[in-house]
């Protein structure tokens, strides 16, 4: 009987500190934030290499799968189009023949070098919210534009709800934020991924990237605003021990806020998209909201994409979240 009873309690005592353990467990490093549900693990940076989640700490529980880029959800700069002087490349391997200038920099993922993360704890989720106020206006503009890019996790999904939002400093004709989503490719010859899709074009083999080409030599999307596509996800399906493995996707969810995408080759698949592409007035908000994580198939990825279309924005309190358009 006391071997039985012992036995009872023990049981009990384990249950009880599974019970009590955070669904998601979050610690924080002088360099960055490190975050472990159920299903993910990830990295958030708060130095060097800033915005979105750090390159490779992107981890698949389920798969044991990893990114292999330079980090997904990572924000560039402000940009309008036509040529000027301002040191944007010519460069057609770089930025083709798609003319661009800057509007206000600094390129936030290389260039801002340090954020400060604010962790938002609720009832099962947790939010990491950065931003960073503009500081190098290009010519005719003035700095001060603020970005805010807010990142959600919870337990039990393999993927991230995120948005950023812009709040313009400036009244410009036409402007453009660049971000990459959901992130570049390393690889050699196709060694770390199998397939991209793009859900305006298809499948498409690694063997397409082996060379480079330019933005708009190949798989260009610009926005045509009398045939929006039903949904924009771009994905690359990692290998594992060198076969076929799960998808890593971005998904933004308003399809019409994506004003121009690339997925070209440039020593690795650069996948950047542009948003907005509108008027605004100084003071004006706009953004968009994405989800970024893996799925075993293309099904899957348009199941949770048709959950969650037509969000734009992410309102996070301590008692919730939700999805905003």
């Amino acid at each position: 009987m006391r071997s039985l009873f012992i036995a009872a309690v023990s049981c009990w005592t384990v249950s009880a500190l599974a019970a009590q353990e955070p669904a998601i467990r979050i610690q924080e490093f002088p360099d960055h934030i490190h975050i472990d549900t159920d299903a993910l693990q990830a990295k958030v940076r708060k130095k060097g290499y800033v915005s979105g989640i750090a390159a490779a700490s992107f981890v698949d529980k389920q798969t044991g799968a990893k990114d292999v880029g330079f980090g997904l959800h990572i924000m560039d700069f402000l940009l309008g189009p036509g040529w000027r002087d301002d040191g944007y490349t010519r460069d057609r391997k770089y930025h083709g023949n798609l003319p661009k200038h800057y509007v206000e920099g600094p390129q936030i993922c290389t260039q801002a070098r340090q954020l400060e993360p604010e962790i938002i704890r609720g009832k099962d989720f947790v939010a990491v919210r950065m931003k960073f106020r503009f500081t190098k206006p290009g010519k005719g503009f003035k700095a001060g534009s603020l970005w805010e890019q807010t990142l959600v996790f919870q337990p039990g999904l393999r993927y991230v709800v995120c948005s950023e939002q812009i709040t313009s400093a400036n009244d410009v004709d036409n402007l453009l934020y660049r971000i990459d989503m959901p992130g570049h490719v390393k690889h050699k010859n196709g060694d770390t991924f199998a397939n991209i899709y793009l859900s305006y074009h298809g499948i498409i083999p690694a063997a397409a990237f082996k060379d480079d080409f330019a933005p708009d030599d190949r798989f260009l999307y610009q926005r045509d605003d009398r045939k929006v596509p039903e949904r924009v996800i771009r994905a690359y399906q990692v290998k594992l021990d060198g076969k076929p493995g799960p998808w890593l996707a971005g998904m933004t969810l308003d399809p019409a806020s994506v004003a121009e995408a690339w997925c070209h080759q440039r020593g690795y698949v650069c996948f950047i998209q542009e948003l907005h592409g509108k008027k605004v007035k100084a003071g004006d908000t706009f953004g968009a909201a994405y989800l970024v994580g893996w799925f075993d198939d293309i099904p899957a990825m348009e199941k949770a994409y048709d959950r969650h279309k037509g969000s734009r924005r992410i309102v996070v309190a301590d008692e919730g979240f939700r999805l905003s358009p």
